[in-house]
């Protein structure tokens, strides 16, 4: 039965190897070091993240590269953000002619729990060279406003 991964795991994109995997398992003709965003056999894989804080919003920075903006698909909710995508290779070289290959190609879907909530309506998303920038304006929870009553 295979382990399922940590949220730590599932957050970071850090992949779990016992000594046993480590010792046992060749590298595939053709390729180096597994990498991160390789992809099981039940889940597309994961895209590495930077999610950081400032006083008035999360920031989240991911690469996307080779991926046109409009093929993106960003959900949010207050308290999650999905980001889901696939790169396409140019199938231009066969497999045999690989000496080294880590680029990832297929699909990626990312889900990160976000520490506060955040106002869903002011959240954008811009990408630019390959990078992904979501800026998610937090909450205020200390606002107030007067609500006028209204007699019938």
């Amino acid at each position: 039965m295979k382990n399922r991964r940590s949220f730590f795991e599932k957050l970071t994109g850090a992949v779990r190897l016992d000594e046993d995997e480590m010792l046992s398992e060749a590298p595939a003709k053709g390729r180096g070091r597994p990498s991160l965003l390789e992809e099981t056999e039940e889940e597309a894989a994961q895209l590495s993240v930077d999610v950081y804080n400032t006083p008035s919003e999360i920031v989240i920075k991911t690469m996307v590269p080779g991926v046109k903006p409009d093929e993106l698909d960003v959900s949010i909710t207050r308290d999650l953000v999905t980001i889901r995508g696939e790169r396409s290779e140019d199938r231009t070289v066969s497999d045999d002619d690989y000496i080294h290959r880590e680029l990832y190609w297929g699909s990626f879907v990312r889900e990160i729990p976000l520490p506060e909530e955040i106002s869903v309506d002011d959240a954008e998303a811009v990408e630019k060279h390959g990078l992904l920038i979501l800026r998610l304006p937090k909450l205020d929870k200390h606002r107030q406003t007067r609500l006028k009553v209204r007699g019938n």
